[in-house]
């Protein structure tokens, strides 16, 4: 894919870009302006590899690398990878290529065998979006070009390897029989197809369906002792040749209906911020009335409370005044009885008598 030289030994991605850097003058020169960005990663195992990874961060991790990678779908279909590296290239600037591509193909897994002295231990995926923006039109076009390198099929009787490398082609063979599946389905129109059986065929579903389109190149070997991986790779072709994906179809955006999106998506975000913040001021408002209400209850008990003071008050006076005319009724009965057996005409001597007494000392104490 990557090609082992320059002129004629060049591969399929170099030449490709070298394509789409002479469209893009074309473009240029038509009012448009044009982006393309790369990826480069290998499928290792059922795991992501970011083969443009920084190379310090996997010095500092003992030569691993430090980020996982997952594949995302976004609502529009397309597919995206984390912590993926993405740069932005010239394709008319070959030195540059040139030197990622030999920086990604440093990076690849591959191992000697008693089948091929480099054998590829993973599929690798080079990946360019391309974007195409005329403010004139008020158009904008976007694109993906996913240039895929398969490691092929092989037979550990044949290779001989053994251990991490038996486990490296099983990985192989069962990627390859799930992307198999994918394109049967697909030629036999089922209304499922198992695009979530491998990592290869999730990351390539928006190639393999919708408005994508799909070529694929088979290598085979011409040696005769190879035959069997040649037929192998020949019934792939077939199946893969019997898929009808459609007519692709060109997709042209309006510029100002991209900023009306975003737009919208920051005032959706505004609302939901504004409701957030309506959503604190009314919870906050039902405590205050809540605390209000409380406050009312704790103020009617002791109005409640006071009342009942009062009345009991108001009881202990009037049993005070029931006591107090109790004694004087008691006074009165005993000092009743104390002249009771004394006759009216005595009652009026004795106090006469006593009053004389009274005027008779008063009298003694003048002369005296």
């Amino acid at each position: 894919m990557q090609g082992t030289g320059v002129g004629v030994m060049r591969g399929l991605i170099p030449r490709s870009i070298e394509q789409i850097g002479a469209h893009q003058v074309q473009l240029e020169n038509d009012g448009w302006t044009f982006s393309v960005e790369m990826s480069f990663l290998e499928i290792y195992n059922e795991s992501l590899r970011d083969l443009l990874r920084d190379n310090r961060k996997e010095e500092h991790n003992n030569g691993k690398e430090e980020c996982k990678h997952e594949i995302h779908m976004s609502s529009d279909g397309r597919r995206s990878v984390t912590n993926l590296t993405v740069m932005s290239i010239n394709p008319n600037d070959c030195a540059s290529i040139d030197a990622i591509l030999a920086l990604a193909a440093k990076r690849r897994s591959t191992v000697s065998t008693d089948m091929n002295a480099t054998s590829s231990r993973s599929h690798s995926v080079f990946t360019l979006n391309l974007t195409a923006k005329h403010e004139g039109r008020n158009q904008m076009m976007r694109g993906t070009l996913n240039l895929v390198d398969l490691a092929g099929s092989e037979r550990l009787n044949r290779s001989n390897v053994e251990g991490r490398h038996a486990k490296e082609t099983m990985s192989i063979n069962k990627s390859l029989s799930s992307l198999s599946d994918v394109f049967t389905a697909i030629g036999q129109k089922q209304s499922h197809v198992p695009f979530r059986n491998s990592k290869l065929s999730f990351l390539l579903q928006p190639s393999l369906s919708g408005d994508g389109k799909t070529l694929m190149v088979v290598n085979v070997s011409p040696t005769e002792a190879s035959v069997q991986e040649s037929l192998c790779s020949l019934r792939f072709a077939s199946k893969v040749n019997k898929c009808e994906l459609g007519k692709a179809k060109r997709t042209i955006e309006k510029v100002k209906s991209i900023e009306k999106k975003a737009s919208s998506g920051r005032g959706n975000a505004t609302t939901i911020e504004e409701a957030k913040k309506n959503k604190k001021r009314a919870t906050s408002s039902k405590r205050d009335n809540t605390t209000i209400i409380e406050e009312a209850k704790k103020i009617k008990c002791t109005s409640s409370s006071k009342r009942g003071n009062t009345t009991t008050i108001e009881k202990v006076k009037k049993v005070k005044c029931a006591a107090s005319s109790k004694r004087d009724n008691a006074t009165t009965i005993k000092e009743a009885k104390k002249t009771k057996g004394i006759p009216p005409s005595k009652r009026d001597t004795v106090t006469m008598s006593s009053n004389s007494s009274s005027a008779v000392s008063r009298n003694v104490k003048r002369k005296m």
